[in-house]
């Protein structure tokens, strides 16, 4: 991947443009379930894509970052693709790049050449529909080449203010550059400066909206490690004392979101009975949100890695372990707000043990150590470079009742969660 994808983050849609020339134009006539957010899209993506298979279509599903191998990013019917087919399609890609480079002195990147082989896969395999998940953003992200279904929006909030702008109207505008002449959007809960934004933006294009808070979703008592039991009306659904598979507060909202979104296809000609939703929910399984990694000690693992995130996590938390105190490890990029993201998590935290993250972007790793003695002032902050090392740390110094807090970043939760799979 390293050798055939230039490096970095460079959005923009004409390098993958040129690419899925060469191949033919995999995404034309492909259904499309497209899908930005903040947070909460790989959730959301999660359900939707799990919800239809169970309903009897061949689903495709492309999803990012992985995080313990590029296979995770796709999946048919829950079957993720085998190393073997992976190198098949980046074989096929490879062979191409001297001709970009030829007529176009550009080499595309690496999420640009997983998101073309991911049309390739899904087109060769004769999925019914694909669920794509945005990389970043949404209007310059190269998934945003598909003419889709439905265009779902999950959050808005601040991340990657780089690339996106640095007010959430900025951010606002570009993930709702994923609404098409047309095409049914469906929102989730955002505030209102960016609930504007996007109605606007629909408006002119006049492409109907859907509100996921039109969709009831509560829980009826409180969660356990297991999961947690809801009520759920809406327009086609009815349902009571449900379970559902998922922890935290935040995954209601993504679960009204995917709610809102099958309904919006079934408007559209998709048969999903509610008895298919019913087996979906009480199966659901997603890594690296809420993941009960360990039960004795209790070891929770959470990907969170902005502000909107950890804000969740948060209150989730104090739903799931109310009386308990935590060990935190964490780790962060460079450019993410850790002050914002890792101050919310201060009450209940007892100490504090910070790595880095694997990858160039966390040359800085040190500062946020010394960032949090400034902030956790009644905890114990350590500095443990190495995450397996970080994570032995935590689990050392855990007391009676506590548990391990274990976020901050894909990178770090890969590492991490492997010690206690291979365990």
């Amino acid at each position: 991947m390293q050798r055939i994808s230039a490096p970095g983050s460079r959005p923009g849609l004409k390098r993958i443009n040129d690419l899925l020339s060469l191949l033919a134009q995999p995404q034309q006539n492909l259904p499309v379930v497209h899908i930005a957010g903040t947070n909460g899209k790989g959730s959301t993506s999660l359900m939707v894509a799990d919800i239809l298979s169970i309903a009897g279509y061949r689903v495709g599903r492309f999803n990012s970052p992985h995080l313990h191998s590029y296979t995770e990013r796709y999946a048919i019917n829950g079957q993720e693709i085998t190393q073997g087919t992976l190198k098949y399609y980046l074989d096929q890609i490879e062979a191409l790049i001297p001709i970009l480079l030829l007529e176009n002195g550009d080499q595309p990147t690496e999420f640009e050449i997983l998101t073309a082989l991911a049309f390739l896969y899904f087109r060769d395999q004769q999925v019914d529909i694909a669920v794509l998940e945005v990389g970043m953003g949404g209007l310059y992200d190269s998934t945003n080449i598909v003419n889709p279904e439905v265009a779902v929006i999950t959050s808005i909030d601040y991340d990657h203010t780089d690339y996106l702008g640095n007010t959430i109207e900025e951010i606002a505008m570009n993930k709702a550059g994923i609404i098409k002449p047309g095409v049914p959007v469906v929102l989730g809960e955002v505030c209102a400066a960016a609930q504007d934004v996007v109605k606007k933006q629909a408006a002119r294009f006049d492409a109907p909206i859907t509100m996921s808070h039109e969709v009831q979703v509560t829980r009826i008592q409180p969660p356990d490690l297991q999961g947690q039991y809801i009520n759920l009306k809406s327009r086609h659904f009815n349902l009571k004392r449900q379970f559902f598979a998922l922890l935290g507060d935040y995954q209601l909202n993504n679960l009204a979101a995917a709610i809102s979104t099958i309904e919006v296809l079934i408007d559209r000609g998709y048969r999903v009975e509610e008895k298919c939703l019913v087996r979906a929910l009480a199966h659901f399984k997603l890594a690296g949100r809420l993941e009960i990694l360990q039960k004795k000690p209790l070891v929770i693992g959470d990907a969170a890695h902005n502000p909107h995130g950890t804000r969740a996590l948060a209150k989730s938390l104090q739903e799931l372990c109310p009386q308990q105190k935590r060990v935190l490890v964490c780790g962060m990029l460079d450019d993410k707000d850790i002050e914002a993201s890792l101050g919310v998590l201060k009450d209940q935290t007892r100490a504090v043990v910070v790595t880095r993250p694997a990858g160039e972007r966390s040359q800085n790793w040190q500062q946020t150590a010394t960032l949090l003695r400034q902030i956790y002032t009644s905890s114990n902050v350590y500095a443990v470079e190495s995450i397996t090392a970080a994570v032995r740390k935590g689990l050392e110094i855990l007391e009676n009742e506590e548990y391990l807090l274990i976020t901050g970043s894909f990178y770090v939760l890969d590492e991490a969660g492997s010690l206690f799979t291979n365990s």
